[in-house]
């Protein structure tokens, strides 16, 4: 195997062991609060607090890499991305009869490999394009 491959598997398994944790913190507030608010609040909620622990943990653990604005705007960006298809698939779920405690299940199968693909990108892509950030 060679130095990159090893690399994205090391990478691959840190995401899974951040993903973990930020999916425990994620699950676990929105199942506190899913029956007292509508569905989609509660998520996105649930979301903003993992949001936090998760850019802390993916940018020192996973891909050992310094917090910058620049990183965490394409961290925010592909956690949008994450968000919209993350809630979209659990109303999915939902909608066609899944209870609201287990739609997240299948919903997270589809959107965390996606999710380490974009987060990946923006974390190492040293040629990212995004607008500079003016700290004056």
């Amino acid at each position: 195997m060679n130095r990159k491959s090893k690399g994205i598997r090391q990478e691959a398994t840190r995401f899974i062991i951040v993903g973990t944790v930020a999916t425990a913190i994620q699950y676990g507030t929105y199942y506190l609060i899913m029956n007292r608010i509508n569905v989609s609040v509660a998520w996105t909620i649930a979301y903003l607090i993992s949001f936090i622990c998760n850019f802390v943990m993916t940018t020192y653990f996973t891909f050992h890499v310094k917090p910058s604005k620049r990183k965490a705007v394409g961290f925010t960006l592909s956690h949008i991305v994450n968000w919209a298809f993350q809630t979209g698939f659990l109303n999915l779920f939902i909608y066609i009869g899944m209870s609201k405690a287990i739609a997240p299940i299948p919903m997270y199968m589809i959107c965390m490999p996606v999710n380490f693909m974009l987060v990946r990108f923006f974390m190492k892509n040293q040629k990212l394009n995004l607008p500079r950030l003016n700290t004056k």
